[in-house]
């Protein structure tokens, strides 16, 4: 797998070289893109070659991703589908003396004082919160200690949602993760830790920072192919 950028997009292309003359750009429906080359090119000359197509490959992309699946708007009513560390728990709403949220028998039982989506919704988010608070700093823990040889404090790991993003990083002593990360696999929560406590070592994403991510997670495109699926 092979990284260029063009722009703020960054454009993972898997590259087949034989015996051809020309060079094909191929972007599939799952928004994946194959670049078919001479084996006389080389890598640079490609990712050259990749990057001015650029604005096309973008655009094939955003066509397909319309027809992508979506997960339908939540209603928050029993019998849904919602997830925790990337299983399915069957949503089971009940009336009770108190808000309470168990995780049973495959069901996600929701117990709630008050009527109304909107409460369970509210309650939910509050259970997913406070578990996503516990589960990130534990595997950030772990994390950290796989970068003890750049002998840099450890950063504050803080809760905040953001629309488009999974973490974001200061380089300097705070990194932000997305509580919604919950939702998914474990794994996908530490890729997205490594991936910013690589960013506390090197701030861009050039070459020498996916080196560094390789080196940290060998299979992180795994984790961070399932993080994006798991959103759509």
């Amino acid at each position: 797998m092979h990284l260029t950028n063009y722009g703020s997009k960054e454009l993972f292309f898997e590259l087949k070289q034989s015996k051809r003359k020309t060079l094909t750009i191929e972007v599939h429906p799952d928004s994946s893109i194959v670049v078919f080359a001479p084996d006389n090119i080389s890598v640079k000359d490609i990712k050259k070659h990749v990057e001015k197509k650029g604005r096309w490959i973008v655009k094939q992309q955003a066509f397909f991703e319309q027809f992508l699946p979506r997960t339908p708007e939540r209603k928050y009513v029993s019998g849904e589908t919602h997830f925790y560390l990337g299983k399915g728990y069957l949503l089971k709403v009940i009336k009770g003396d108190k808000n309470d949220v168990k995780l049973k028998h495959g069901k996600l039982l929701v117990t709630i004082k008050k009527e109304g989506l909107d409460h369970v919704r509210k309650v939910l988010a509050y259970w997913y919160y406070l578990h996503a608070d516990k589960k990130v700093k534990e595997i950030a823990d772990n994390v950290y200690s796989q970068f003890k040889e750049y002998k840099f404090e450890k950063p504050k790991i803080e809760l905040k949602r953001m629309p488009k993003r999974w973490g974001s990083c200061n380089t300097k002593d705070n990194i932000k993760i997305n509580p919604e990360v919950i939702k998914a696999p474990a794994k996908c929560v530490e890729y997205v830790l490594i991936h910013e406590f690589c960013h506390m070592v090197i701030p861009n994403h050039k070459k020498e920072f996916y080196n560094l991510l390789s080196e940290k997670m060998p299979n992180w495109k795994k984790w961070k192919d399932r993080l994006e699926k798991s959103s759509s």
